[in-house]
């Protein structure tokens, strides 16, 4: 019992990346570096284009300055680990370093999904009512809708963080990923993890389930006010309006489906292919955010081409 109790207090976990390849880390180090410098950059430029232009000062850019935020705050919190491992071969991160680390990650992944259905809502209002968008969206009901997000994230993800400590753990613990997922942090325990289990299910159903079945309840009444306009020129525009936001949700959800059907259905695939998956869900979407809406949003490309010929002059 004593072991139990030691175990529980103070166990170690070591993280993996990329098995087999430990020799090469240097190598493999220098693209991850390159996407984690992109995500940083892009999403600071994306900010201070926003925060620095009056005429930007509108609601569609105000989500848009959460989602960088996000992105942000999703990049900073997988970065130490990953590169403790690929720089240092540093693999053992303590369980109250691991938990915050989980922590911050779901939070920002939750909020993500409800920033991405708070756009398909400001999009819906755009097109349905453009005389009143601005009215009906105002300051404070965009700040409202901040920090219904924000509470609810936090509020969820606590919980699980609590349960996970109550847990008990072998000594030593091997993870999946060079980062603390709650999905992993559950497999490592050697007392009963049914509730832990339940309760990460109902997180998960509460809010990214949630969330795309009113993403796409959105987008269908979306749908359906573009085609009721009469004007084919008008209907093209209102559609290129949503381009930006579709590859937003499709490289948020696209990852994350796909992750959570290796972890369920692949146990027989080789752990790489589980790394990478982890990877590309956590960096990809901070990476291809500031790029699709800075080529695709014309203001705010004006706005970066206007930035860099200032500089250059």
């Amino acid at each position: 019992m004593s072991v139990f109790n030691s175990s529980a207090l103070y166990p170690r976990f070591l993280l993996t990346g990329l098995s087999g390849l430990e020799s090469r880390y240097s190598l493999i180090s220098i693209p991850i570096f390159l996407v984690y410098a992109t995500s940083i950059a892009g999403n600071i430029t994306i900010l201070l284009i926003i925060r620095t232009e009056p005429s930007l000062h509108q609601p569609m850019y105000y989500f848009l300055s959460m989602l960088a935020l996000t992105d942000l705050g999703l990049s900073t919190t997988t970065l130490p680990t990953m590169f403790s491992i690929f720089w240092f071969h540093a693999r053992e991160i303590s369980f109250n370093a691991c938990l915050v680390q989980m922590y911050f990650i779901h939070v920002f992944s939750i909020i993500e999904s409800a920033v991405l259905l708070a756009m398909a809502f400001d999009r819906f209002v755009a097109i349905r009512e453009p005389l009143r968008y601005v009215a009906i969206l105002t300051n404070g009901v965009i700040t409202g809708i901040g920090l219904a997000i924000a509470g609810r994230a936090l509020a969820l993800v606590f919980p699980a963080s609590f349960l996970l400590k109550r847990l008990q753990y072998r000594s030593v613990n091997i993870l999946s990923y060079p980062f603390c997922l709650h999905q992993d942090l559950i497999k490592t325990t050697v007392s009963s993890r049914r509730v832990s289990s339940i309760y990460g299910l109902m997180v998960v159903i509460c809010s990214m389930g949630l969330d795309s079945v009113l993403l796409l309840l959105s987008y269908i009444l979306i749908l359906g006010t573009v085609l009721s306009i009469a004007s084919k020129t008008e209907r093209v525009k209102a559609l290129n309006t949503c381009i930006s936001h579709i590859c937003a949700v499709l490289t948020f959800y696209t990852p994350m489906i796909g992750l959570s059907m290796i972890h369920r259905y692949g146990q027989n695939v080789s752990p790489i292919v589980h790394v990478l998956m982890a990877n590309v869900y956590l960096l990809v979407p901070p990476l291809m955010n500031p790029i699709v809406y800075s080529v695709k949003t014309k203001q705010i490309r004006d706005r970066i081409l206007k930035k860099f010929k200032q500089q250059k002059f």
